[in-house]
């Protein structure tokens, strides 16, 4: 871009020395953030990568030509139209909206006894929750699988991984009472004074100031209930109806192993809920992880 030679002298030298001083705070941004844009670029290639394959032709796919040469669309409709796909679609939902709903309602009122209660065992209570954080979930598999299969018969089906849920998660009920910790007693006080018993004021005055906590809470369980590819795969196996989005993922990769485009448009399909739900949560999820650890 060259200087405007119809502006005065004085005029086209601070014209210069603005870009100038621009080129150099740029530069200044980039070289601070650079480590920032290199871990961005890092985990976001990934993602460019399998959204250039998934609009391939399947000759064209995982070959050295990375940019598509025609751009297929409708690799994405063929993967919709799929048989079983929609119900794994509505598997997924039912799961991980059910399950976190039950997280939340279950895990808020025990978090809230652990952080303001006074009773006797409250500390070997909370041991207890801890303890259960650091149990692996392989450790309890065969009892558990065994006590849903030869007592209820409820294997083939989601709900031995959706009823556990109604009786509190551990994570949950630690995250929730860090929260609750730095909420002020004075409130509580004032609740009580106005009339509001335990169960009131938990719900007048402990919910609405929680929400960061409790939004945080409900995006890592919906995560993790979205994602799970173990529990489904031990109890819901035998039953193709009740397979979710990551279980069947696995069949459809299976009978699509050559059609790579294919496999990566369900890649995308199945991440996109994900994604989204987080880019519009992102702030409320962030507040509530960080406001969680300010107090032990």
């Amino acid at each position: 871009m060259t200087l405007n030679p119809a502006l005065p002298l004085p005029a086209r030298a601070r014209t210069a020395a603005a870009r100038t001083a621009r080129r150099r705070a740029a530069l200044e941004w980039v070289a601070v953030h650079s480590l920032a844009i290199a871990a961005a670029l890092f985990f976001l290639l990934p993602f460019v990568f399998v959204l250039l394959t998934s609009v391939m032709s399947d000759r064209q796919a995982l070959t050295s030509e990375l940019w598509p040469t025609s751009w297929h669309w409708e690799n994405y409709a063929q993967v919709w139209r799929t048989p079983g796909f929609l119900t794994w679609w509505r598997n997924s939902l039912l799961y991980a909206g059910l399950g976190t709903l039950l997280t939340v309602v279950s895990s808020l009122p025990v978090a809230y006894a652990l952080a303001k209660f006074r009773f006797r065992g409250r500390r070997l209570a909370l041991m207890a929750v801890v303890s259960m954080m650091m149990l692996p979930p392989q450790v309890t598999v065969i009892p558990m699988y065994l006590f849903w299969a030869k007592q209820l018969h409820l294997t083939g089906s989601l709900w031995p991984l959706v009823v556990p849920m109604a009786f509190g998660d551990a994570f949950s009920i630690f995250l929730l009472r860090q929260f609750l910790l730095t909420v002020p007693n004075e409130y509580l006080e004032a609740a009580r004074i106005d009339g509001c018993g335990d169960v009131r004021t938990l719900l007048r005055v402990v919910l609405p100031m929680a929400r960061p906590a409790i939004a945080a809470v409900a995006l890592f369980q919906f995560f993790s209930c979205w994602n799970d590819y173990f529990g489904p795969q031990i109890y819901a196996s035998e039953n193709p109806g009740a397979w979710t989005l990551s279980y069947g993922l696995e069949s459809f990769k299976g009978a699509h192993h050559t059609d790579w485009n294919l496999t990566m448009a369900a890649t995308l399909l199945v991440m996109a809920p994900v994604i989204i739900l987080f880019f519009f949560a992102q702030k409320a999820f962030i507040e509530g992880v960080t406001l969680t650890g300010v107090k032990g």
